[in-house]
């Protein structure tokens, strides 16, 4: 699987600097790296790059469920930080919770470089069928 192919098709993650590393329909996984231009406050990580790898990941899991010749959109999205990242690779695993007719359910955990949970991501995400 051409995993540069697969994030092209989602230019805000690629212009961000997510990267993909496995992409399967049981699992995906990615990263951001920690950079000065990605914090806010205290050299932190600004959670809306923390929220675009997780979205992004979670959307490649979606996308990855599909039945053929649908699409997907994020419906809806619930995130939990419990630590800041302030160095080093932040990195995303998403998995299916449920694979539906009408959504998909994935839910993202995102370790910092030494493996601690930084965020719990969970998102819904429709299953947008062609009008025939």
């Amino acid at each position: 699987m051409d995993l540069a192919a697969i994030l092209e098709t989602m230019p805000f993650a690629v212009h961000a600097g997510v990267e993909l590393d496995l992409a399967t329909p049981a699992e995906v996984v990615g990263h951001l790296d920690w950079d000065k231009h990605r914090t806010t406050a205290g050299d932190a990580m600004h959670g809306g790059a923390v929220m675009t790898l997780a979205d992004s990941v979670g959307a490649v899991c979606a996308f990855l469920n599909l039945p053929e010749g649908s699409s997907t959109s994020t419906i809806s999205s619930n995130t939990v930080f419990t630590r800041g990242v302030r160095e080093g690779r932040l990195t995303a695993r998403a998995r299916p919770l449920h694979v539906g007719r009408s959504t998909i359910a994935v839910t993202t955990e995102l370790h910092d470089a030494a493996g601690k949970l930084v965020a719990h991501v969970t998102q819904s995400q429709a299953v947008l069928t062609p009008r025939s």
